[in-house]
């Protein structure tokens, strides 16, 4: 099987940390998205460099700019969301239907099959 071009979004949570680096792993290319939501959250601006110095890309993205996340969608192959509802299961859902409408909308990632 060929590499894929992997957009992990939520990557720099628990379950997304371990997703970077398994892809990054693997020989994928691999973009995380730098939500500017996290504002300055040391911890998270800390992942994302670590992750860009081990080969990852970084893609800007917001859930509150649409055009962001088609831009993102429109670089890669598959997308990978592992953003947690634990906190706010609601809020974090309506995101989600965001980025589905997003990759809707670039037309380029395609569900297996």
């Amino acid at each position: 099987m060929g590499k894929s071009k992997v957009l992990v979004v939520g990557g720099t949570g628990y379950i997304g940390r371990k997703i970077v680096k398994a892809s990054l792993a693997e020989g994928h290319e691999t973009y995380v998205l730098q939500r500017p939501e996290i504002g300055l959250d040391i911890e998270k601006l800390e992942t994302l460099l670590s992750f860009k110095r081990q080969g990852a890309r970084l893609l800007e993205g917001s859930f509150n700019d649409p055009k962001s996340l088609v831009d993102a969608v429109k670089q890669v192959d598959v997308v990978i969301c592992t953003m947690s509802g634990v906190h706010f299961r609601s809020h974090n859902l309506l995101l989600q239907l965001k980025l589905v409408d997003a990759i809707k909308e670039a037309g380029n990632v395609k569900a297996p099959g």
